[in-house]
């Protein structure tokens, strides 16, 4: 697969936006662009890193971990691969 499809993205878009606006309490717009501009999504967007594979869980941890460390290889998710 050399390009991911838009409704995987799509599905990861609202999803992890949700979780971050309902944990932070950020409008959902503003979760969005902070997930939209995050590392954690450009790896996402990356379809030789196959991200799909993690679930919306494993991909909102991500973008935490790289709130706190600056790298969302951080995350537990991937330390434990």
């Amino acid at each position: 697969m050399n390009k991911i499809l838009p409704f995987i993205l799509d599905y990861y878009d609202r999803e992890v936006s949700q979780m971050i606006s309902k944990k932070y309490g950020f409008p959902i717009m503003d979760a969005y662009k902070k997930f939209m501009f995050s590392k954690t999504y450009e790896m996402l967007s990356n379809p030789e890193l196959q991200m799909w594979d993690f679930s919306c869980f494993g991909i909102f941890d991500m973008w935490e971990a790289e709130q706190r460390t600056g790298d969302p290889r951080d995350s537990i998710y991937i330390r434990r691969c």
